[in-house]
């Protein structure tokens, strides 16, 4: 078993991943494994709305976005992070996930997904409300925690003596560990994932 864990900020050993250590190791208490992608500093392609993806079966551009992707085909789980930026998630992992979540909506289907947060003082509860629409919109299961996933600091030392936010990073991974132990444990009893009606798009405009 694995979860997938992306971390959107620029700093490779900030806020956004002591939260995701966190993780990693109370996933590891129930043998589950993380593979972990950080983004990096450099720029990312946001969604053009070109449609390509709809008949290519993958974004056009071939970047993290696609690499992504291959990795949900056998990816248990997937946890999506941020450092808040003026009360939203790095502009780089909602270009991610705009991409993502269109070129590859069925593979989120019924997937546990989550997303955490880090800030300084305020912002989390938006930037993380901001992340939960792509996971809400795609059909994947969302694990709570015991208060919304997020963790306060301005550096990782920071982070560390949060002691409220490490532990419900801890609860959160206990959650998801549950949702894939219970959906590994559904399909070898033969319960039958929803069969999904055709989807029917309106607007307001009549």
């Amino acid at each position: 078993m694995s979860v997938l864990l992306v971390n959107g900020s620029p700093n490779r050993h900030g806020c956004t991943d002591r939260a995701f250590t966190e993780i990693t190791n109370q996933l590891k208490k129930h043998g589950i494994e993380t593979e972990y992608i950080w983004l990096g500093k450099g720029p990312v392609q946001d969604c053009i709305a070109c449609n390509k993806c709809q008949t290519e079966g993958k974004c056009v551009f071939d970047d993290i976005v696609n690499e992504i992707s291959a990795k949900l085909d056998t990816a248990d789980g997937l946890i999506i992070g941020s450092p808040v930026y003026y009360g939203g998630p790095d502009g780089r992992i909602t270009s991610i996930m705009d991409r993502l979540c269109f070129s590859a909506t069925r593979k989120f289907n019924l997937l546990p997904a989550a997303a955490i947060v880090s800030c300084r003082r305020g912002g989390g509860t938006a930037a993380y409300e901001r992340l939960n629409m792509y996971l809400g919109n795609v059909n994947a299961i969302i694990p709570a925690s015991q208060y919304w996933n997020q963790v306060h600091g301005f550096t990782a030392e920071d982070v560390e003596k949060d002691e409220e936010g490490l532990q419900t990073m801890r609860a959160l991974a206990d959650n998801m560990a549950y949702l894939i132990e219970s959906r590994r444990a559904a399909d070898k009893a033969g319960v039958k994932l929803p069969e999904r009606e055709a989807w029917t798009p309106t607007h307001f405009i009549r």
